[in-house]
């Protein structure tokens, strides 16, 4: 007697039904994930509709090709580097968590990416290669393409977002990885910088014609191809338009091919969980090149303990990122786009000096052991010395590094003097301050989740923040009425070179002032010190 042939039902469903779970219990947690999540996607769906509406209205423009082709580039490469900037956005961009199953990885591929087509972000996607092909199609052939062209320019995005996902999620699942999406605000502020300058350039040189010679070229790249198959073959180019469908075909053959292997390595090969550790136990740290570049004492272990949590904290190191690129874009973004002054420059001293607020809540709960060490006015002294040095080991070079570009750019070298003093007196200013304000207002900041506050204590972050850096403004008062009347003056440019010793100068003393008043308060209110770094 024959047993019936019963066929085990397709992966595809269990995987998408699976994602529609994962979206709905998310819902589920709380009503403010909820609202949040409805308000994001209402907000991202009417940003599409008039992206939809736009794209529309550019049908019969002689440029619409260039920019649709342009735009449909930009966003294959949202596609490529979101899984690298934002590796916890969605839990089944993660592949391991499948990969104890007994499933082939062709038949996974295929779930995961009828998966990947459910949610905002494709349907994002879509209603913008939607919009694209309709402004450059022309004719029933041409519709015909445009729908060809539609599905697989969304597929190459889609696939291209998980090849890259699947091939980095070893690192992605990584301490090193996930301070990987520390860069995602750094990307993003500079990007959006060169959209503004880009806009400005196309108001002011030609108008949308600018963007044709990189077109030409990107019409050849998948996915940016296949709207570029619908251009052509609205022109009557039918041989070309095949050709440059059948190069997003084969991108996506080939993605497809790039996940399926990272999925067989992920499912046959073992991570660093399932072994023992290969490095034999006399691997001890001995000192380190850093170690040998510091002062010797409680100085250069405080500045070396200091510049490792700029490169291993996340916390940390996503503001020393922001406050990089910040100092870096405003001054140097506004004199390229002619708008520029040198003294934006001081950004980049402003930017990093905020830097040294709050110095002993960037510690957490393990500022007990800091405080143990301190049992006078002389060791806070020497710990707050230790790091404002280290603070000043990356912002002196970085300042000087930025006012020069900044004065490069605008051909100003005479104000270049007067711009270094500026900068070097509010760093010092901002020094001073910052360490009278981490002993007076010192607040935790929390190691989970997005927030820089405690709850509780935004009151003192706006306080020790705000309030510090009005009174670093005042305290820079003198060297900025000095610059002032030295500008107003008839023989002003002559002396204008003393600025710059003159703000130097300034600077350190009143980081030095700034150091010694704080001292004292610091070692007098380490018990108050330590309950309020240690509340998050």
């Amino acid at each position: 007697m024959s047993t019936p042939d019963v066929r085990a039902p397709g992966i595809t469903p269990v995987v998408v039904r699976l994602k529609l779970s994962l979206l709905r219990n998310g819902l589920r947690r709380s009503a403010g994930r909820r609202a949040a999540y409805i308000a994001s996607a209402v907000l991202v769906l009417l940003f599409a509709a008039l992206q939809l509406l736009g794209l529309i209205a550019l049908r019969g423009n002689a440029h619409a090709a260039s920019v649709t082709v342009l735009l449909v580039a930009i966003l294959a490469l949202g596609w490529a580097v979101m899984p690298l900037f934002f590796p916890s956005g969605d839990e089944t961009l993660d592949p391991t968590r499948l990969v104890m199953l007994p499933l082939q990885p062709r038949a996974l591929v295929r779930a995961l990416l009828a998966a990947s087509l459910v949610g905002i972000g494709p349907l994002f996607t879509l209603s913008l290669l939607a919009g694209s092909v309709i402004s450059v199609a022309h004719g029933a052939a041409a519709y015909v393409t445009a729908v060809v062209a539609l599905v697989l320019a969304l597929l190459v995005c889609v696939a291209l977002a998980r090849a890259v996902a699947a091939a980095n999620i070893r690192l992605l699942s990584s301490r090193k990885g996930r301070d990987l999406a520390v860069l995602s605000g750094l990307g993003i502020a500079i990007g959006v910088q060169l959209v503004n300058f880009g806009a400005q350039q196309l108001g002011s040189s030609g108008g949308l014609s600018q963007l044709d010679p990189a077109a030409d070229v990107l019409r050849w790249l998948p996915p940016a191809s296949a709207i570029g198959a619908v251009d052509s073959v609205s022109e009557g180019s039918y041989g070309v338009g095949v050709v440059q469908l059948a190069l997003s075909v084969a991108a996506l053959v080939g993605l497809l091919a790039l996940w399926s292997r990272s999925l067989t390595r992920l499912m046959t090969s073992p991570d660093g969980s399932t072994l023992q550790a290969a490095e034999p136990a006399a691997r001890e740290r001995t000192s380190t090149g850093l170690s040998r570049l510091l002062p010797a004492g409680r100085t250069g272990t405080v500045m070396e303990r200091s510049l490792r949590y700029v490169w291993r904290d996340p916390k940390t190191k996503a503001a020393w990122v922001t406050s990089l690129a910040i100092g870096l874009i405003v001054p140097v973004f506004n004199a390229l786009q002619g708008t520029g002054s040198i003294y934006f420059a001081c950004f980049a001293a402003g930017m990093l000096g905020i830097l040294m607020y709050n110095q002993f809540g960037q510690d957490t709960s393990a500022f007990w052991m800091v405080a143990m060490t301190i049992a006078s006015p002389h060791d806070a002294y020497v710990e707050l010395r230790g790091r404002a040095l280290a603070l000043l080991v990356i912002t002196l070079p970085y300042a000087t590094l930025v006012t020069v570009l900044t004065t490069a750019l605008l051909g100003d070298w005479p104000r270049l003097p007067e711009a270094l003093g500026l900068s070097f007196a509010l760093l010092g200013a901002m020094l001073a301050t910052g360490a009278w304000s981490s002993a007076r207002f010192p607040y935790s900041i929390p190691q989970e989740g997005y927030k820089n506050v405690a709850p509780g204590q935004a009151g003192l972050a706006w306080i020790s923040v705000f309030g510090g850096m009005v009174s670093a403004a005042l305290l820079s008062a003198p060297v900025i009425a000095l610059t002032i009347w030295l500008n107003v003056t008839a023989d002003g440019d002559r002396w204008s070179w003393l600025l710059l010793p003159l703000g130097a100068g300034y600077g350190a003393l009143l980081t030095v002032l700034g150091l010694r008043l704080a001292a004292p308060r610091t070692a007098r209110r380490l018990p108050e010190i330590l309950a309020a770094v240690s509340k998050g």
